[in-house]
């Protein structure tokens, strides 16, 4: 259904695995990155999409500073999981937090603004005292 990328802005890709459809993590020589398809990047907050790059059909998340909004956004929506090589998987989800919060904080701030509207939501109102 969504063609995976041959070529990245970080160069020829040399691997590419499927994290979700239309969602790519990629290789190269030298670097890589994630790479989200414009046809599903609705799928990422508009804070998320501010974090990545327009190229040749994608948004483009680098490796060591953009991509882990994309983890964070496809966790939280259930789309992806981490994989079952990884073995401390609460360990790798914090080290994906800690990214977010150093090279990212506008998009944490957001996430978590999100977060805590969709709490008060969701909990009913608090009762008023009789009279």
């Amino acid at each position: 259904m969504y063609q995976e990328p041959e070529t990245s802005p970080w160069g020829k890709v040399q691997t590419c695995d499927r994290l979700c459809p239309g969602v790519f993590l990629v290789s190269t020589a030298s670097h890589g990155g994630t790479m989200v398809s414009s046809e599903v990047a609705a799928i990422l907050s508009p804070a998320a999409r501010k974090c990545g790059f327009k190229r040749g059909g994608y948004i483009c998340f680098e490796e060591d500073c953009q991509e882990s909004v994309v983890l964070r956004e496809l966790l939280d929506k259930k789309l992806w999981q981490i994989p079952d090589r990884i073995k401390d998987k609460a360990a790798f989800e914090e080290g994906i937090n800690n990214s977010i919060r150093r090279y990212n904080p506008e998009y944490w701030r957001a996430r978590k603004a999100g977060r805590e509207a969709q709490t008060a939501r969701i909990r009913p109102p608090a009762r008023q005292p009789e009279r």
